[in-house]
């Protein structure tokens, strides 16, 4: 793999949870080619959502967020992959469904902004991979492992 390889963060909220779409999320990630080397099924205190958007502290839908998060399980993981951020982003469309092109996660699954089924780390906000790896995995809950499929992506 090239210089690009990088590793992202999404999480499956939990509409998409309870809607049953943990597995068609995932394997849209796995179909395109990335390499899943961490994942939780989980439920966030109000202190790690809080943590998690935090650059909405400010906003009026600060309570909003934090309340639908905590509200049920979520699924975070770990994507790698060259460029992964910006793959993921692509993959998962518009923040606003409405405005998401269909073909892409939110596109084919979300109907309302408030409940537009996953999270993905912003590829112009450098750091962010780092920050929210870091909220909610160690170190040794990042798995290394000899992806064989990459053979096949990658010259």
């Amino acid at each position: 793999m090239s210089d690009q390889r990088e590793r992202t963060f999404v999480m499956i909220k939990p509409d998409a949870f309870q809607r049953g779409l943990v597995s068609e999320i995932i394997g849209r990630f796995e179909d395109r080619g990335l390499k899943l080397v961490g994942a939780k099924v989980t439920r966030l205190s109000r202190e790690q959502a809080e943590d998690h958007y935090g650059e909405h502290e400010d906003k009026p839908f600060f309570d909003d967020l934090v309340e639908f998060i905590t509200s049920g399980p979520v699924v975070p993981m770990v994507w790698e992959g060259e460029d992964a951020t910006r793959q993921v982003r692509q993959m998962i469309g518009a923040t606003d469904p409405a405005e998401a092109a269909p073909g892409t996660i939110r596109g084919d699954y979300a109907v309302d902004l408030g409940r537009n089924v996953v999270h993905a780390s912003d590829h112009e906000d450098e750091g962010a991979n780092e920050r929210e790896i870091a909220l909610f995995f160690d170190d040794d809950e990042l798995v290394e492992y000899d992806f064989h499929e990459s053979t096949w992506l990658y010259e």
